[in-house]
């Protein structure tokens, strides 16, 4: 479960980077009221934590995955 949740947040900063990049418009810091805004601050440091769980998993053996019979 916290994987989905880390990859969402992985995505939804993915997103607002190309924003950023294609509109010049941080959609963060417009709801957080500016870059240096508390809520942005926070939704920004949430978002880092998320990509440093993700690269986590980059590293796990999963015993689980069965590749599907094609």
């Amino acid at each position: 479960m916290l994987d989905k949740i880390a990859l969402t947040l992985l995505i939804i900063g993915g997103l607002n980077w190309g924003l950023v990049g294609l509109f010049q418009f941080d959609l963060v810091a417009w709801i957080g009221g500016g870059t240096a805004g508390l809520i942005s601050r926070i939704i920004y440091v949430i978002v880092a934590l998320s990509a440093v769980w993700c690269v986590s998993m980059l590293f796990r053996h999963n015993d689980d995955y069965v590749p599907h019979a094609s």
